[in-house]
């Protein structure tokens, strides 16, 4: 609950300070948009596009003040893949183009970033998990030709080093679980659920994460 208090108490600062940002510091912005993305990911579809959109808007505030901060690509990066959601079939193509393009830019300023290899791995993944002719269209008629280099290979490697850079980090691990669950490693997937569901919470969805973990196990 405490934990809830503060995310709403971050968008609210944010949405009554954003004018004031400009030439100042991006952090309560980026911060700001992760909390939206957090709390909308389990909330009811309106309440979700609202908080997308605000938090997809913040994230451009920040980009524009630090663009060279990795964090904050990064982020930018989580906002424009979740307002996607709610978009159609063309403005969600040039949304998931521009997802690869602040990912990379946050790898080149920081190879390193555990948040930057984990978009990167589910880039990949979410597009491989479109149906064929979803992903044909994207690519030939929609112009997306990115889309072509999607590969399960990359996508698991990508979750792969963001585990091994965050190890304690339960988002990473259930991704990279639903990612070799889909490769067909099952005694690989079930490692990682099994972790989950003992480890400690310390992010806002980490035990919706652990439920989830929880249930995957029981169906396998």
């Amino acid at each position: 609950m405490r934990r809830g208090r503060l995310v709403m108490l971050m968008m609210l600062l944010a949405s009554l300070s954003l004018p004031a940002q400009e030439g100042r510091s991006a952090t309560p912005l980026w911060k700001a948009a992760i909390a939206a993305v957090d709390s909308g990911q389990y909330a009811a579809p309106d309440r979700q596009a609202r908080l997308y959109a605000d938090a997809a808007r913040w994230a451009d505030s920040a980009a524009r003040l630090a663009p060279r901060d990795p964090d904050v690509r990064v982020v930018r990066a989580i906002a424009a893949g979740r307002k996607a959601l709610s978009l159609g079939p063309r403005d969600r193509v040039q949304y998931a183009v521009l997802v690869r393009e602040e990912v990379l830019a946050a790898l080149a300023i920081s190879p390193d970033h555990a948040g930057a290899h984990h978009v990167l791995g589910m880039w990949h993944a979410e597009i491989l998990r479109l149906n064929p002719v979803a992903r044909f269209a994207a690519k030939t008629l929609l112009g997306a030709s990115v889309f072509a280099e999607a590969d399960w290979e990359k996508a698991e490697r990508a979750l792969q080093r963001a585990v091994a850079l965050e190890p304690d980090r339960i988002t990473h691990r259930l991704d990279l679980a639903g990612v070799l669950a889909d490769r067909g490693n099952v005694a690989g997937a079930r490692t990682q659920y099994e972790w989950i569901t003992r480890a400690t919470p310390r992010e806002y969805n980490d035990r919706t994460y652990q439920r989830l973990a929880a249930e995957r196990l029981r169906s396998r």
